[in-house]
């Protein structure tokens, strides 16, 4: 489940973070100008022209018959927050009030429908 920034670079798109004018991109494996940040996790930064596009990523989803982004995974369950706007229904489904105004709930991944990257 992705919720944060992308980069394509070379053909592949990667984690990123935007640091200023530049781009920090990040892999799993070792890889030609990268830096190894910890086991399993590289690190290379990237000035504006080298990399194509910057995106931002949300997995979105709906969950009975509302829409959702899938914010967190654990196991068979999926935090996600809901974007309908509508507090009683918010509240129907059982959704706490995370902050003013925004519902989040944990739902069976089983019960999830139509799961899509939605770049911004």
């Amino acid at each position: 489940m992705r919720d944060g920034y992308v980069v394509s670079w070379q053909g592949q798109d990667y984690d990123a973070v935007p640091d200023g004018d530049k781009v920090r991109i990040y892999g799993t494996r070792p890889a030609e100008g990268f830096t190894e940040v910890k086991p399993g996790r590289y690190v290379r930064v990237l000035e504006p022209d080298e990399y194509d596009e910057i995106a931002y990523v949300r997995t979105m989803c709906t969950w009975r018959g509302e829409p959702f982004i899938v914010l967190a995974e654990a196991d068979t369950w999926l935090r996600l927050e809901y974007t309908g706007g509508r507090a009683p229904v918010a509240r129907r489904l059982g959704l706490e009030e995370f902050d003013y105004g925004v519902y989040q709930g944990w739902a069976p991944a089983s019960e999830i429908r139509d799961l899509y990257e939605h770049r911004v």
